[in-house]
């Protein structure tokens, strides 16, 4: 995921989710998956590091995150099925 720039970030406070997608090859064909990368950002002296350990204080921003993001997937692999 280091190289792909996402599908789609959500980003409350500073805990962002963002949907990655990978390419599978499956049954003769390719299919997409989406998976999600959840993490934090803080300042370091002068410096923006991400980590992905969270404190209680951004827990909920980091299941608003999460939420946004499961919606995301959820809207596009349900269209997928129809």
């Amino acid at each position: 995921m280091a190289n792909k720039t996402p599908e789609k970030t959500f980003r409350i406070g500073l805990v962002s989710a963002s949907v990655f997608i990978n390419e599978v090859d499956r049954d003769g064909g390719t299919r997409q998956i989406r998976n999600v990368n959840l993490q934090r950002r803080y300042r370091d002296g002068d410096n923006w590091k991400s980590s992905s350990s969270f404190g209680l204080a951004d827990l909920p921003n980091a299941l608003r995150a999460l939420q946004l993001a499961m919606q995301h997937v959820e809207s596009i692999e349900a269209e997928s099925h129809s």
